[in-house]
């Protein structure tokens, strides 16, 4: 097992004690993923989704968790439950009828207003633009460039080849590079010259 994140060794061996029936244990696991979890299902499904599928994931990660035996890290064992959580939400959502309301549309100008906070119209911003490329390729870029997971461990949290990730993570960083060059270019910021 290789960590990706300076913690992962300590965080799996944590969710091994809470396997094991510790329940000091469990709640040091959920504090010490929460952050990532939410991160990583915020950029998949938004962020007006993200605490209801953060908690969906942690439900369902403590109803596996006696099977969990730390062959990957903990954490990329719980993206890979996170990232199934997402999947079947779309589902459900793809069978349902859509309703926008007013205070949907409402919420969502607000959130897109600029808070004066330093980074945050930045991380705005860049969340904006990871909404705006492919599913597959902005799931491989959160989880190797955001979350910092090594090619192997994004790749069995996707369920699939190390290479398809990091195919995946080369066109992302290229279709952002593209939307901010145009992004420069419409905006004016671009000299001509």
């Amino acid at each position: 097992m290789t960590a990706a994140h300076p913690h992962d060794s300590e965080v799996t061996s944590i969710a091994l004690e809470a396997r094991d029936g510790d329940r000091a244990a469990l709640e040091e696991f959920i504090r010490a993923t929460q952050r990532d979890v939410w991160r990583f299902v915020a950029h998949l499904a938004g962020t007006a989704a993200a605490d209801d599928l953060a908690q969906e994931t942690y439900l369902r990660a403590v109803r596996s968790l006696s099977s969990f035996r730390g062959r990957s890290s903990a954490r990329t064992w719980l993206l890979a439950i996170a990232r199934r959580v997402v999947i079947d939400q779309f589902r459900r959502d793809s069978v349902r009828p859509s309703h926008a309301g007013v205070d949907d549309w409402q919420l969502a100008a607000e959130h897109a207003q600029p808070t004066g906070l330093p980074g945050v119209d930045e991380a705005v911003a860049l969340g904006d633009l990871l909404a705006r490329i492919d599913d597959d390729r902005r799931e491989a870029f959160v989880l190797t460039q955001m979350l910092r997971l090594t090619y192997p461990e994004a790749a069995e949290v996707c369920s699939c080849p190390v290479g398809t990730i990091r195919s995946r993570v080369a066109r992302a960083r290229e279709d952002l590079v593209g939307m901010l060059n145009d992004e420069r270019h419409d905006s004016g910021a671009y000299s001509a010259g």
